[in-house]
This record gives C-alpha cells, structure tokens and sequence, in this order.
C-alpha cells in the first residue's frame, strides 16, 4: 500500500497500525531479510516470532559487527519525548539510505500501556507492528518473568510456614534443612505487570495456620523484577541459569543470605525462562526487521534492550539501533556503564531525542501532565521558554560526551514547532559540538527522518574514545558519588542511617566487588525531585537504601522517594481499550 494514504494527522495509531497491518511481511520473509535461516525462527503466528540465537551467533561468530546506535533523550515530559517512535523513523530513514538496519527496544509493561503513557510501540508512521500482539504480552516473556519470580516468593513463604510449624526432626523426614530464616528481613516482593499502587504493602498469611506465616510483603511491577534484569543482560541459557541461583530472597537471623539455590528452587525458576531468551522478532510500519527483548522503566531498573538482541542485530545487519529508557541520565548511563561493561560491545554514536514542548517544560513552563490539554506556550512559539531550557537538553549533550561517544541531537518535529524555535534548538547543539538534525518520521516515516539518517551515518563514520564513567575496581561510595556529580550535577551525596550501614558491609564484602552499579531514581528531573527541571544546581542527591540484585550482580542505590510500583491515574488508557465484536480486532492502543 501506498504509506502516504496513512495520515497520522486524522487517523489514531491504532487506526493506523490496523491499516498497515494488513500489508505486513510474513515472519519467514522477513527473517530471510536479516538473514536468519529457516531452522533458526521459531514462528509464532503469520507475522511474529522468536530467534533461536544459539545457532545465529555460532553461524555468524567470524561476522564483522555493524554499527551501533543507542537511543536516549533529555528529561522527558509525563508524555514522553518519542524515543521508539525516533528509532522506528531512524530504522526506517536508514533503510531509504540503503542500508541494512535493524532495531532493537523493550517489550511494553502493561502497567502504562493500560495507563497514561501507552504502550511504546512508537506512532504515527513510525512504528512497531503489529501493534496489538506487541501492546498485550506478546510472547509471553513478562508472564515468564512474573512466573519465575513469583515462583521463588511461594517457595519462600512455604518454607518460613514449614520451618514455623515443624521442629527439626520433622523438617528431616520431609527432606528439608532449617535455614533459619528471619521473616523480617525479606528482600524480594511479589510482582504484578500492572500499576497496582494498592499491593505495594500488604499483610500475609491472615487466617489459620494453614494460611501460611503472617508477615508483611507487598508487590512491585514485573519489570523491576530481578528476574528481569537477569534476562537483560544474560548471554546464554547457562549464564541465565546461574544467575537465577544467585538470587537474594531474604535474610536467615543472622543476617546471611538466602538464596534461590537454598530454596531449591531455581532450576524451576529457570524452567520458566527458557522460552523467554529468544528475543522476538517484529517489524517497523516500513518492514524493517525490530527484535523485541526485555522490559522499560530504566528509573527503577536497567530498562535496557537485551544483550542477547543486540548481539544477535550487530551480527545481521550494517546499522543497528538500539533503544534506552529515559533521558541519558539513567538510561544512556546505565546503556554506558553496565549494559556495554557486561556485553563488551561499544557504540559508534548516541541520539539524543529532544522536543521542543519539552525543552519549554525545562525553561519554566507550565505543568504538563496527560490526559490534560496542552497551556497554550505550548502551542504557540516562545522562544524565552525554550531558551532557558535548553540547559537540560546541553546536559544530556555534555553526558553522552563523557562517554566518548558523538551525540546527534534528534528535535523530534510537533507541528507546532516554528521555524525560529527549530533554528535556536540547532545554533546551541551545533555550538556545543554535537550533530544536529529536524526529524518529522511521525508524520512522514522514514522519508521524514532522512536527515537524522544521514547525521548518524555522519557520526558512524567518525572515531570516537569509548571510556566507562567509572574503573571496575572503583568503590561503591565513589561510583555513587560520580554518577551525582558527574551525570546528575549533585554537589555531594547523603545517605540514610540504614544505607550508609549497607554501603561500609558492601564495600568490605569481596564477593561485592565485581557488581555493578544500577542507579534507581525519578526520570522527571536530573535531580531525585521530579520537581525540579532544567539542570538544576545546588543540591545534593540523598540515598535512602541500597538494594543486592546478587544475580544480575547489581548493586542497587535507591534515590529520594520512589516507588517500585506505579501507581494508575484518575483518566487511564484502559477507559478507552476495548474490542470489536465483529472482527476480534484490539482498538484504542497507542
């Protein structure tokens, strides 16, 4: 079909999105597009399906990598600034340069996509498809995840009740060692793929004694999941295997860790992953190929693309595009710092996304919030506002850059964007030394991104001087400390009584010493307040707790007061999901 019959101006994405998708590429042809051979797909319906990596990455071991391209964007608006919908356009943009491009982002979390900031397939004409497949579990990895993790929370409950009720001559006839553990000293919680902000505290076991040991547990979302960052970053079966044994689940009563592996039940743990290691292979609106792995949220977890994916997309194609959560305060950071550390691959250039509507939020504009309509400084140009922005977005600039990496600021085009607000974003990127260019691949696809397109395979071809924010024999308190200063703009850090405890006893713990540093902090600022925009100054970044991920090797500082379980809006997106009876066709997606 003719793309320019889609009309992102009149039509809903996923009126679009439906549309398109009766033209969509069968999932055969477009794995021979990327060069994956027919025993190495695993179809799963006409146009879905998953990779089988293992045989891919032996094939193609001696395989140059293309290039690589990850995305992340300033601080965003509670409406997002257009991350995936930037790396479909730039996908697609490349593909019209005639190159083989392929892209990888993270499989949509139910809690937004039923909630306010939707589903993350991108919009307009700048796509993942199909959308509805993508927007409602897809494959099944977040209920694999969600089953794996529950799976060691039933385990734990079961035998704190068994340990309770039985004496140890009893727990030997039924061949289970006491190990002691301390109820009160729990570090994992339940996880539920949706904002269920009422389970973030709940008691356990009220009833009789059959009705398990009364404690206090609570949820948090399925992505924030260790389980979940393990999948992110493990490179093969074995690796993922591994880790999931070394899972933290709660303390004994003298402050020892006990694991997965204590409980026995990590082999089953893993029994539930095995499916979920294949990344998933999808298409933009344009049929380039897309592979879908692991989950969002980078504020309260690594919020990366998989290893796995991109690993498999350098080998397959000349430019691969990788997407980040968030701004490059956390996302780009923890892209940079862990993801890139564990995977030993580096970037050729970072897109920073940017919208003028964003930089005027930053420059004191008025609170944007969805569901609400845009104030009118919004919609009209006020170079003042955006002026006075800018600063957040020369941030970012200024870390990407710190990585060595050339940053290509993307101005992703709203329509009423002016001409003399494009041209100040241009003069103060090009005046910092970074690459610029005006994309509309919302409206147009991949001939609105062409001149993105062309700034990357600008910044592709230039050398760069990759170097980590931090060495891997630097102390936690130290790495912490550069993250503030360094990334934030912090002048110092605080710590509660609690996590300035945790800090001493890790840092002394040489089974701590390889473990990473995944930063949990709001994305709405550079700061911990989503308050405060711009790039604030004067202030000092306060760590509340300090989490163990001893699986993914994360060690985990918690930042000001943030939740791992968001919480659902007054107007969410599920008031206007729904199905037509008459086809079975999913409407309201975006």
């Amino acid at each position: 079909m003719n793309l320019r019959e889609l009309d992102p101006t009149r039509m809903k994405d996923w009126e679009i999105a439906q549309e398109r998708g009766k033209y969509l590429k069968n999932v055969w042809s477009l794995a021979e597009e990327l060069g994956i051979e027919k025993d190495e797909l695993i179809p799963i319906g006409r146009t879905l399906g998953k990779i089988d990596f293992i045989p891919v990455m032996e094939r193609l071991k001696d395989k140059e990598d293309g290039k690589y391209i990850s995305v992340t964007a300033i601080t965003p608006t509670p409406l997002g600034e257009g991350k995936t919908t930037t790396t479909m356009g730039l996908i697609a943009g490349l593909a019209k340069r005639g190159k083989k491009s392929t892209g990888a982002i993270r499989q949509p979390s139910a809690g937004p996509t039923f909630n306010i900031k939707g589903s993350a397939a991108g919009g307009g004409l700048s796509q993942c498809l199909p959308l509805a497949p993508f927007s409602l579990g897809l494959n099944g990895d977040v209920d694999c995840v969600q089953h794996a993790h529950n799976l060691a929370m039933v385990a734990l409950t079961s035998r704190i009740q068994h340990e309770f009720n039985y004496d140890d001559e009893t727990l030997a006839k039924k061949k289970l060692r006491r190990l002691d553990i301390d109820p009160r000293n729990v570090e994992m919680k339940w996880v539920l793929d949706f904002c269920g902000h009422a389970l973030r505290n709940i008691i356990l076991g009220i009833g009789g004694k059959m009705d398990g040991f009364m404690m206090e547990s609570g949820f948090v979302i399925s992505e924030s999941s260790e389980i979940m960052a393990i999948l992110a970053i493990s490179k093969s079966l074995k690796d993922m295997r591994e880790r999931i044994g070394k899972i933290i689940v709660a303390r004994d009563k003298s402050g020892r860790p006990v694991t997965t592996h204590d409980l026995e039940v990590d082999g089953a743990m893993t029994a539930w992953m095995v499916k979920a290691l294949n990344p998933n292979l999808l298409q933009t609106l344009e049929g380039q190929p897309v592979l879908v792995h692991a989950g969002p949220f980078a504020n309260i977890a690594i919020g990366q693309s998989s290893i796995i994916a991109d690993l498999v997309a350098l080998k397959t194609a000349e430019y691969h595009v990788t997407e980040s959560g968030f701004g490059a305060d956390i996302g780009f950071e923890k892209f940079w710092n862990i993801k890139c550390r564990l995977s030993g691959k580096t970037p050729n250039c970072s897109v920073i996304v940017a919208t003028v509507r964003a930089l005027k939020m930053h420059g004191g504009g008025p609170r944007v919030a969805p569901g609400q309509p845009l104030a009118d400084e919004y919609m009209r140009e006020n170079l003042d506002l955006l002026e006075k922005g800018l600063c957040n977005l020369l941030a970012h600039i200024d870390i990407v850059k710190k990585s060595g990496v050339t940053p290509v600021v993307c101005l992703n085009k709203f329509h009423a964007d002016s001409e003399k607000e494009l041209k100040a974003v241009r003069k103060a990127v090009e005046a910092s030394g970074a690459l610029f260019a005006v994309s509309d691949h919302w409206r147009y696809g991949g001939e609105g991104a062409l001149e993105l397109a062309d700034a990357v395979i600008d910044a592709c071809s230039r050398k760069n001087g990759f170097k980590f924010l931090y060495e891997d024999e630097t102390p936690l308190s130290k790495r912490i400390e550069t993250i503030a200063k360094e990334i934030y703009g912090a002048d110092g850090v605080t710590y509660s009584p609690a996590a300035q405890d945790k800090v001493k006893r890790m840092e002394a713990d040489p089974n701590l010493k390889d473990f990473t540093t995944c930063m949990v902090k709001t994305h709405l600022s550079l700061s911990h307040d989503p308050n405060l925009k711009g790039r604030p100054k004067g202030w000092v970044l306060p760590i509340r707790d300090i989490l163990t991920y001893a699986g993914a090797g994360f060690l985990v500082p918690v930042a000001g007061d943030i939740k791992l379980m968001p919480g659902t809006a007054s107007d969410p997106a599920f008031r206007r999901i729904d199905v037509d009876v008459n086809t079975g066709k999913v409407t309201g997606l975006f």
